[in-house]
């Protein structure tokens, strides 16, 4: 039990930095895009505080997947406002992918050069769950329903009437799509979609394994 202490540890540690990160992208994006609504509330920051929610973070240590508080943006301020809300909504996505490829990149240099100890194995623990956390919060927030972003960045290829038709029923699909989570309906279509993209960033960084073998023979 004791070993399992450390573990819950770097968990927690990894959600709090992935889960800010996420939510300041949405704010930063939509600063840059000229709606100041975010940054106005305190949300174009990487304190945790301001972001968690609670219920959203129990959801997190329980199934893997979770919610936070959500990002406020006013579409009025986007000079083209359908555009603005879906760049806005797919920051978050996007920056959960980049900082899983930066985490495998410093995950490879652990797993094949690092000396093999106790405190080495819980850094590479460490950048291994950030990889799979943040791709976790991408795939989950890519989902086309809402409230996710997926549902946001659906807004582009969906008529207005049909998608906020479905809109007025946001609180209903979400209470569904959190029942399918807790009963491990969605395990199977969520862990596939991790490995795709887990392979795709594996593939990318190919050019470490190809480096560590030309400096130190390993890697390959």
């Amino acid at each position: 039990m004791l070993d399992q202490i450390p573990v819950y540890i770097i968990r927690a540690l990894v959600f709090v930095i992935a889960i800010p990160f996420h939510e300041m992208a949405h704010a930063w994006v939509s600063y840059k895009l000229g709606d100041p609504t975010a940054k106005i509330h305190g949300r174009l920051t990487m304190d945790p505080r301001v972001h968690f929610h609670p219920m959203g973070f129990v959801c997190m240590l329980l199934c893997g997947v979770g919610f936070a508080r959500p990002v406020p943006a006013d579409t009025r301020n986007f000079k083209n406002p359908k555009v603005g809300m879906a760049l806005t909504a797919a920051a978050g996505p996007a920056s959960n992918l980049l900082l899983a490829w930066v985490s495998l990149i410093v995950y490879k240099l652990f797993y094949y050069i690092a000396p093999v100890n106790t405190v080495n194995t819980y850094i590479a623990l460490f950048w291994y769950y950030m990889v799979m956390c943040n791709l976790s919060l991408a795939v989950f927030n890519l989902l086309p329903v809402p409230p996710w972003d997926g549902s946001r960045i659906a807004l582009l290829f969906l008529p207005r009437k049909w998608y906020f038709k479905v809109m007025q029923y946001e609180q209903q699909i979400f209470m569904g799509m959190m029942l399918l989570l807790v009963l491990g309906v969605l395990d199977g279509p969520l862990y596939y979609c991790r490995v795709v993209m887990y392979e795709l960033l594996s593939h990318t960084t190919g050019f470490v394994e190809t480096i560590l073998f030309a400096v130190y023979g390993v890697g390959v």
